[in-house]
């Protein structure tokens, strides 16, 4: 490697640090995903500001109000279900930044069939002591239906089975650590 290609120049510290925030806020996103799919409160909250506000359309309220409503619904009406991002953009602006994330939801329902929604999550996110969270969320449901589910011979359920159960809580395969090939089976 040569000594040009080390040079910090004012330019690459600009990307590098551009590029961190990218992250962060990405890494943010994922904890409100994964904490609303676990059902732990403490890692959705840690995705917002306490200070802020999610419009979601069926509820709204500021953070811990609206992720113990959210948390809560989920167990009264669904047996598990899955919150996937996908597409997003983000405008840095200094200390804070808007975006637009594509999410795609699955829900098992307690009462009929599956549901299958997709949106968009609108998010205006501040930086504060160096954190990323959310300050204020919009979620935009594009469209809400309901699926037919597979069937599935019964030696291919027990086979599924074997690398579950899905959980939502800290029992979930997900938080084993570490994650062995000998582990328990649950």
């Amino acid at each position: 490697m040569t000594a040009d290609a080390l040079q910090l120049t004012p330019e690459l510290i600009a990307f590098v640090k551009e590029q961190k925030d990218r992250a962060d806020i990405q890494a943010c996103l994922l904890r409100y995903t994964r904490g609303v799919d676990r059902h732990d409160r403490e890692l959705m909250l840690s995705a917002y500001w306490p200070d802020a506000y999610d419009e979601h359309g069926v509820a709204e309220g500021y953070a811990a109000d609206f992720v113990d409503w959210a948390i809560g619904w989920h167990a009264e009406y669904q047996t598990m279900h899955h919150h996937a991002i996908t597409n997003h953009s983000v405008e840095l602006d200094g200390d804070s930044a808007h975006g637009e994330t594509y999410y795609i939801f699955w829900g098992e329902n307690r009462e009929g069939p599956p549901q299958l929604s997709f949106g968009r999550y609108v998010d205006r996110y501040e930086k504060r002591e160096g954190e990323w969270r959310i300050a204020h969320r919009v979620c935009v449901n594009e469209l809400t239906a309901t699926l037919t589910a597979a069937t599935i011979a019964d030696e291919w359920k027990t086979l599924i089975s074997r690398t579950g159960p899905n959980r939502r809580d800290k029992g979930d395969i997900s938080y084993v650590r570490p994650l062995l090939k000998d582990r328990p089976v649950a």
